[in-house]
């Protein structure tokens, strides 16, 4: 029922925003802050997505995309789902409470924003914006288990992945605009038109990279960052360009492969900006 699959998204921006605040504080954070850090992303994660599920349930079944997910189909049961829901937050919180203090005060904040996302739909066209902050606190979340407090590069990675997500989670809509239309259900795709919608994904991605570039600058980064930024690139104009057009079937293609990629290469191409400095300096 739960993809941790989809953790990956927001993942590699989360670990990336560690890598670089540790950078900062001129030292590793050690394993225990690191393991710490993954397991708040996947319990988060799993919760937000349990209760997405939850919640959406009923338009999930009359949904033809989504009618055999698990609770819609009845191989889950809704009691199950919510145990999971709940067990999931309560390992969150806890797990924030080991990494520090500011992370365990947060926490509950945190877990209203990413849940709070599945609810927008019903009366907002800019639900997109709400996952785009729900995915983009994970950047500062990483740096404050690090730090303790916040920067200026983790404010910039955040706002990226924020417009990041709302460019592929328009694109993702596409799929369904017939049917969020026909029940009254919100997206910019409804609210907008496809072809509108599809423009707005194209500039929100064109500020993301753009964002990520300036990232790159400030931390003084060289060839192996803007090598990877070039590879970014020419997957998000692939993505649009399945998008308008190949049918479909290949918005799946688009939202998972090619954004998971992107999340990846941005997480590589950052480590080694940061673990080999000296090559760095002679490039």
């Amino acid at each position: 029922m739960i993809k941790f699959s989809h953790t990956v998204f927001a993942l590699p921006f989360a670990i990336s925003s560690m890598v670089v605040a540790a950078r900062e504080t001129k030292g590793w954070p050690g394993w225990r802050i690191f393991v710490l850090v993954i397991l708040a992303m996947v319990t988060a994660r799993t919760c937000a997505m349990t209760f997405n599920r939850i919640v959406d349930r009923r338009w999930d079944k009359l949904n033809p995309r989504t009618k055999d997910r698990h609770l819609p189909a009845g191989k889950v049961s809704l009691l199950s789902a919510s145990i999971l829901c709940g067990v999931s937050a309560f390992g969150f919180l806890i797990t924030c409470w080991f990494i520090n203090p500011i992370c365990f005060y947060l926490s509950p904040v945190a877990l209203f924003i990413v849940c709070f996302y599945s609810l927008t739909k019903r009366f907002t066209d800019y639900t997109h914006v709400y996952l785009g902050i729900a995915l983009g606190i994970a950047p500062l979340g990483a740096w404050l288990a690090v730090q303790g407090t916040l920067g200026l590069p983790p404010i910039i990675l955040s706002v990226a992945v924020i417009f990041w997500l709302i460019g592929f989670d328009i694109i993702y809509a596409t799929q369904d605009y017939e049917f969020d239309k026909a029940q009254g259900l919100h997206s910019i795709v409804v609210g907008w038109g496809l072809k509108n919608a599809l423009q707005a994904a194209f500039i929100a991605h064109f500020i993301m990279w753009l964002l990520l570039a300036s990232f790159g600058l400030i931390l003084k980064f060289r060839l192996a960052y803007f090598g990877g930024m070039f590879v970014m690139a020419v997957c998000l104009l692939l993505e649009h360009w399945l998008a308008r057009k190949r049918s479909l079937k290949w918005v799946n293609f688009a939202f998972f492969r090619l954004n998971a990629l992107i999340s990846i290469v941005f997480l590589v191409v950052t480590i080694v900006e940061i673990v080999f400095p000296m090559f760095r300096i002679r490039v």
